[in-house]
């Protein structure tokens, strides 16, 4: 893709980044929605605080990552689409932010667990069975079609996303154990669902074919169950969802 248009496609992203960045920045409805979603059904006024700050964190980098990602991709002759640069640049966030989050607070009241934090306790065995099936799978598909560029993009997907799950998992404890519970399940479970759609976007020929289809289907539908709590995760595992 000649230059120019690459840097007409980085404007244009930069400038939906900042868009949805004004329109979706965090107040505390958000942020009392988001631990609800997740499992803490009466959040106090610092467990708002502290799922504000953890989206912020996030949202915060997105119109420069909409501008830096394309131009990159661009530049090294990745083939890519608009979906492709949204899903790489929200997971590209996580990990900006689970790397902030590394550092613990000055001040901030942290409790000890006797439970043991590990992948498993985050992301149910569905989700890493459907991860690792779907990745694979794609992985292969784009071997036999000898798209080389695609595959080192997608093998860089795929070590960012463990990376934002692993980060998760050793994060500080900041507040209430069931609040930071379910912001960490919620950054593992949502970097494994994009990780696995942007994988799958790269599997996507010029001319759509079953096999292709069928891998964005798989991969698009493991995104949605990942990032969704649903109800009856809720009556099972309320304590960590």
């Amino acid at each position: 893709m000649p230059f120019d248009n690459i840097l007409a496609v980085a404007l244009f992203m930069g400038l939906f980044g900042l868009v949805i960045l004004i329109v979706l920045w965090p107040g505390e409805k958000q942020g009392a929605k988001v631990l609800r979603r997740w499992g803490v059904e009466d959040p106090s006024t610092s467990d708002v605080d502290e799922a504000v700050r953890y989206l912020r964190r996030r949202r915060f980098w997105y119109p420069w990552l909409y501008l830096g990602l394309p131009l990159v991709a661009g530049s090294a002759g990745v083939r890519g689409d608009s979906m492709s640069s949204i899903l790489g640049t929200l997971l590209a966030g996580a990990l900006i932010a689970e790397v902030l989050a590394q550092r613990p607070r000055k001040g901030v009241r942290r409790e000890a667990t006797l439970e043991r934090r590990g992948v498993s306790g985050l992301i149910p065995v569905w989700g890493l069975v459907t991860y690792a099936v779907v990745a694979v799978a794609v992985a292969v598909w784009i071997a036999v079609n000898h798209w080389w560029a695609q595959l080192g993009v997608a093998a860089g997907i795929s070590a960012v996303t463990w990376l934002v799950i692993l980060l998760a998992v050793r994060r500080p404890s900041t507040g209430d154990s069931v609040a930071d519970a379910a912001l960490r399940v919620r950054s593992a479970r949502v970097a494994a669902g994009l990780g696995l759609a942007a994988t799958v976007t790269l599997s996507i020929p010029e001319v759509m074919n079953p096999v292709s289809g069928l891998l964005v289907l798989a991969g698009f539908a493991g995104w949605f169950n990942l990032a969704h709590r649903s109800r009856a995760e809720g009556r099972s595992r309320p304590e960590t969802a």
